[in-house]
């Protein structure tokens, strides 16, 4: 790394609140090659129970859960002021839905108000991309009325994938998909026969969408853990060792920054 560079990131770190922290951060967005920038970003928010483990021990786990939505809610502004067109977030896996129910339903709550809230800025379009059927009824009823309610909104999308695994939505796919052939009477033979990518992608809870240009995971983990496998076939990966609450607009910013840098290939 140049030198320049480097004490800029040092003095960062030793004053991450002060005027040279400011004057950084602001250069790295007025350097972006904005011509390179990703159309769709989707993040990993991992962490937020380790960093309440370490910055909140005497409170409950749900401290994590509300420190990692205010990160989100702060990650969505970013993505608007950069011009970003899709944002796809990944709070709650299907294997999340598995720990223990006091464990569990504290972050449910969390994530309903962070979804409700963004669906009511009169700014962005909202979906849930999950299996809603894994979801309490009361909760999926309130986040599809949100929904609903922000598809009048003609700015950025946003995807909360809520109760995601990436093969439940593959087999979700290729179920609406069967089902859709079923209904006009094709036989299962002719399927098989004349099945095509697109045909799958078309079931996906994205479809319609643009993939996922960049996909960035905090905490340190390098691994995707299923997350939107079809989708991410082509995808960039940034991964960033601070917990998703730690997680700043400066290491945003040198997300978008090693995006664009890059040489895309698309498997070629």
């Amino acid at each position: 790394m140049p030198w320049r560079a480097r004490f800029r990131e040092v003095g960062e770190r030793l004053n991450p609140s002060g005027l040279l922290y400011s004057t950084y951060e602001q250069r790295l967005f007025a350097e972006l090659d904005r011509d390179r920038l990703p159309r769709h970003v989707a993040v990993l928010a991992d962490g937020n129970r380790r960093w309440a483990r370490l910055n909140a021990p005497d409170r409950p786990l749900v401290a994590g859960y509300r420190a990692g939505a205010d990160k989100l809610r702060e990650f969505v502004r970013w993505c608007d002021e950069a011009g970003i067109q899709v944002v796809t977030l990944w709070v709650l896996s299907t294997e999340n839905l598995t720990r223990n129910t006091e464990d569990v339903g504290p972050l449910l709550g969390v994530i309903e108000r962070l979804f409700v809230e963004l669906a009511g800025s009169k700014r962005w379009r909202l979906k849930c991309v999950g299996d809603a059927s894994l979801l309490p009824e009361r909760m999926a009823a309130n986040l599809a009325r949100a929904e609903s309610f922000s598809a009048v909104n003609d700015g950025m999308q946003i995807n909360v994938a809520i109760a995601y695994g990436g093969r439940h939505e593959l087999r979700d796919a290729v179920r609406k998909l069967l089902e859709v052939e079923a209904e006009k009477g094709t036989p299962l033979a002719a399927v098989a026969e004349t099945l095509e990518i697109d045909d799958i992608a078309e079931h996906l809870y994205t479809a319609g969408q643009p993939d996922p240009d960049l996909i960035i995971r905090t905490s340190g983990e390098q691994r995707m853990s299923g997350f939107m496998m079809w989708q991410s076939a082509h995808s960039e990966f940034y991964f960033c060792e601070a917990l998703w609450p730690d997680f700043r607009r400066v290491d945003f910013l040198r997300a978008l920054r090693s995006y664009a840098d890059r040489e895309r290939r698309y498997g070629r």
